[in-house]
């Protein structure tokens, strides 16, 4: 039987450590919604003009949270979609602000040896540039996972596939309600 989702009259957007499956999970739960799929990472290249790596080598991070701000604020106007953030997105005030108070946050969490793991096959992540991807997991987890945890939902995402991960944020989605 299938699950019976409410009516969405906002957007979903995952949170979560860079390696969490964001932009997969992401993917797949729009195609099962019918809706959308955005990645504020590409939205934020293709407004900038640069990679995400250009961008925190130019402005740095400050500069780089500044516009990711902006682009998520103009991705949650419009019809509801899923919205995959960077790892980031959420531990800036204004941002997570803006996320819960429109938005369906939804943490997707897993063990920080998952994390690395996964990570560990691109090198493409600006803040893993400077060392053990494991070390640097397990500092971020410590710092962020706190503020990941405000999300209206959590979903453990390790060592499931990522269509088990789908079927989780649709069961929880079900059994969801707006405040």
């Amino acid at each position: 039987m299938a699950t019976k989702l409410p009516d969405l009259d906002r957007p979903i957007v995952l949170v979560g450590l860079m390696g969490a499956g964001k932009t997969t999970v992401g993917r797949r739960l729009a195609r099962r919604l019918g809706l959308d799929f955005v990645d504020s990472d590409s939205e934020i290249e293709i407004a900038a003009a640069h990679s995400i790596a250009e961008i925190f080598d130019r402005f740095g991070e400050t500069g780089f949270r500044d516009g990711e701000r902006r682009v998520i604020a103009r991705l949650i106007d419009g019809p509801p979609k899923v919205i995959a953030t960077g790892g980031g997105a959420f531990i800036n005030d204004e941002t997570r602000g803006l996320i819960l108070a429109r938005c369906v946050a939804i943490w997707l969490a897993a063990d920080v040896e998952t994390l690395a793991e996964r990570v560990s096959r691109r090198d493409t992540r600006p803040l893993l540039k400077a060392g053990d991807p494991l070390l640097l997991l397990r500092d971020l987890a410590a710092r962020r996972n706190r503020i990941y945890a405000e999300a209206h939902l959590h979903i453990i995402s390790e060592a499931v596939s990522h269509e088990r991960a789908v079927d989780r944020i649709v069961e929880a989605l079900a059994r969801w309600a707006p405040a």
